[in-house]
């Protein structure tokens, strides 16, 4: 199993519960692979470093999980036509 972190920014404009149902959706897509979720942080909304699709603030989570080396491409693909993440980037951490 490899190390894996996730960075997702997410629409600033969407209610809480939209917000919470975008990250359980990801989190979902990770074990429906084969994942396992380690840790998920957090940082709140914060300034866009450029604007986005006319938005200058998101919210950021960065999700940390193990996986094999199939699975962040998979997570990818479903993330990609997601409306309400802005941007996403999926690393292999180093042992």
């Amino acid at each position: 199993m490899n190390q894996y972190e996730l960075a997702l920014v997410v629409n600033a404009k969407i209610e809480d519960e939209e917000k919470v149902a975008t990250l359980e959706e990801v989190k979902d897509l990770i074990s429906r692979f084969g994942g396992t979720v380690t840790n998920v942080d957090d940082w709140g909304k914060k300034k866009l470093a450029y604007e986005i699709q006319k938005m200058k603030e998101g919210y950021y989570y960065f999700i940390q999980f193990e996986a094999d080396s199939t699975v962040p491409n998979e997570i990818e693909q479903r993330i990609r036509i997601m409306e309400k993440v802005i941007r996403y980037l999926c690393i292999k951490k180093d042992a």
